[in-house]
């Protein structure tokens, strides 16, 4: 049974960490796994062709460590490393995988609900100096909700990561294709994109946004979309059929915004770069609002 918010504009349901989800990339605390918006869908799955409910991304996943996991490059192979969110990982080979099938050691997680908030708590073991506690409140607001994280370096080691939100996002169930839109509040410069793949060129690129000439069948990817610079974290999405728009608004400034989707999902992703010495915490949070379009 999932865990519910719900008021008169948004329902979102929640899996407990030990329920759905139960792989090693995305973070086991607080996974969104739908969201709907007066009883229209908003949100969508990482794949419609594997029915694999654990090993699969969906509604709003994030993931800490994409490149590489927490102690990883620390632990010999055989060893545990940390994976933020889920718990320790076996090392199996001496190059990371964020998709790769690790042995898990799940970290404990505690979950307090109220009427408009869900709060949870995943705390580590302390293992090659690496330790921390991760407490994440989703909120319910009155048109949207808000992710607040507490990072706490609970070792003897800094810890350097970073986190993203895997926005799996189909606007009331609709396919990629001209009624999107994807804004962003700076110029776009794909000549200076870490890595582009648009295969059917199906994507079109505009001056601040994204859009579509046609429903991609193939995956499409752009990375480092604002060049490296420091940018406001936050992205705005349209669809024109269905009049729904959402936007995610970070209070922190990112220098790094990837862009991943497929014929059925849109997931643009805002980077939070984290540096945290022994004994310090840091705060970040996320805020998103979904609204009918004039």
């Amino acid at each position: 049974m999932p865990l519910l918010l719900k008021n008169k504009n948004l329902e979102l349901q929640l899996d407990y960490p030990n329920e759905g989800y139960n792989s090693a990339r995305f973070d086991w605390s607080g996974k969104i796994t739908k969201v709907k918006f007066k009883s229209r869908s908003i949100t969508g799955l990482e794949r419609t062709d594997y029915k694999n409910d654990g090993f699969l991304g969906k509604g709003f996943y994030n993931e800490f460590g994409i490149d590489s996991a927490l102690g990883f490059t620390d632990t010999e192979i055989g060893g545990w490393f940390h994976k933020i969110g889920v718990g320790l990982l076996k090392k199996k080979s001496g190059q990371y995988l964020f998709h790769e099938k690790y042995e898990i050691k799940p970290a404990e997680f505690k979950i307090t609900p109220k009427p408009n908030s869900i709060t949870f708590n995943c705390i580590s073991e302390l293992v090659n100096g690496y330790a921390y506690t991760l407490k994440k409140v989703v909120t319910l607001n009155e048109s949207g909700f808000t992710i607040d994280y507490t990072l706490t370096n609970k070792g003897s080691k800094d810890i350097y990561t970073d986190e993203y939100v895997h926005n799996f996002m189909a606007l009331d169930k609709a396919l990629m294709g001209k009624g999107y839109v994807l804004n962003f509040p700076f110029a776009l410069q794909p000549e200076k994109f870490g890595e582009t793949l648009n295969p059917e060129q199906k994507v079109v690129i505009g001056t601040k946004g994204f859009g579509f000439n046609g429903t991609p069948n193939e995956q499409f990817f752009f990375s480092n979309l604002s060049g490296g610079e420091d940018v406001n974290a936050t992205w705005e999405l349209h669809h024109q059929e269905s009049r729904i728009g959402i936007c995610e608004t970070g209070n922190f400034k990112t220098d790094k915004i990837n862009l991943w989707g497929w014929r059925h999902v849109i997931s643009p992703e805002l980077f939070f770069s984290i540096s945290i010495r022994s004994g310090e915490s840091a705060k970040w949070s996320r805020t998103y609002k979904v609204y009918d379009l004039d």
